[in-house]
């Protein structure tokens, strides 16, 4: 969990920070998403979230598993065989953990693939996304996080003298004796390493099926304990020092929050069937918004990693 840290406001309560986000206008590259209403909708559309490790071994999340090359032929056919496993489900889109800016940038990209002039990366979106859209018979695909670096990218929202350290829990728990309280390596078989800059890699001693992989990280004890690390770490903080909470409550869930949205803007019709593929911290939350919200049927993924009805 490496804290892009950067907040404003950090007297609000989370609940009120919620609020504001929803009404938050968006730029207007925000017109690749509809503004489809799904709360008149008498049948209800279905979104399966598929919980992931990011295979391009990028480093963004604090606690990371480090991935052997998936472009190797043995990877290849095990990511495959996980297609066409999870093309069972029959996804008329798929939507991905990649800022909702870059959608024109991603679907150019995207056709590309499908005129065969682009070969795939390393990437979830790449591998397993485009590779479903594509057997799917998608003519576009969709992006649907919204991930801002605040201290490159302030949007408007942060002022010029803000105080970063309001939301810097790292940095805090570091100063007060409080490290126990951010993000701590998940039981696994593997050698633990850390950065200079504090994020962990977890290289796994034994060789791991990519379809157990998705099994393991999408199991639902899994997808909770991913939550309660955040939890712990809002916890880090003094008197009337919020460190922790401010990060949790003004950034990751506001970012949540805002991917849940912008699922409901590409919702077109209640006979829309979502596959959503997105780090696996991220489960937690955009499931149990789009539950609350009454809109949605959240299908679980585990019955097309076991292989069911292939």
């Amino acid at each position: 969990m490496k804290a892009l840290v950067k907040c404003e406001f950090y007297f609000m309560i989370l609940f009120a920070a919620l609020l504001f986000t929803v009404g938050t206008v968006e730029s207007d590259d925000q017109t690749e998403l509809s503004t489809g209403d799904t709360t008149q909708m008498t049948r209800k559309p279905t979104i399966m979230i598929l919980g992931s490790s990011h295979l391009a071994n990028p480093g963004m999340d604090g606690i990371n598993y480090k991935m052997d090359d998936v472009l190797a032929p043995k990877r290849q056919r095990e990511i495959e065989q996980l297609v066409k496993q999870l093309r069972e489900f029959k996804p008329t889109k798929m939507a991905f953990e990649i800022d909702f800016s870059r959608t024109a940038e991603i679907n150019t990209t995207y056709q590309d693939y499908l005129k065969g002039t682009y070969e795939l990366k390393r990437h979830e979106s790449d591998q397993i996304g485009f590779r479903l859209a594509k057997q799917m018979g998608h003519s576009k695909v969709y992006c649907v996080d919204y991930f801002r670096n605040y201290s490159e990218e302030p949007d408007g929202f942060f002022p010029k003298d803000f105080d970063w350290d309001l939301v810097s829990p790292g940095k805090f728990a570091k100063a007060h004796n409080q490290e126990h309280l951010m993000g701590q390596p998940p039981t696994a078989e593997g050698e633990v390493t850390q950065d200079a800059d504090g994020t962990i890699w977890i290289e796994p001693e034994e060789y791991e099926p990519i379809t157990d992989m998705y099994r393991r990280l999408n199991q639902p004890e899994g997808i909770r304990a991913d939550h309660q690390e955040y939890l712990r770490m809002a916890r880090v903080g003094l008197g009337d020092q919020y460190p922790g909470a401010n990060w949790v409550g003004h950034l990751w869930y506001t970012r949540n929050l805002k991917i849940f949205v912008n699922l409901t803007r590409i919702t077109e019709s209640a006979d829309d069937r979502i596959l959503l593929i997105i780090g696996a911290g991220h489960v937690f939350l955009v499931q149990q918004f789009l539950e609350d919200s009454g809109d949605y049927i959240v299908e679980s993924p585990l019955k097309y990693l076991n292989g069911e009805g292939l």
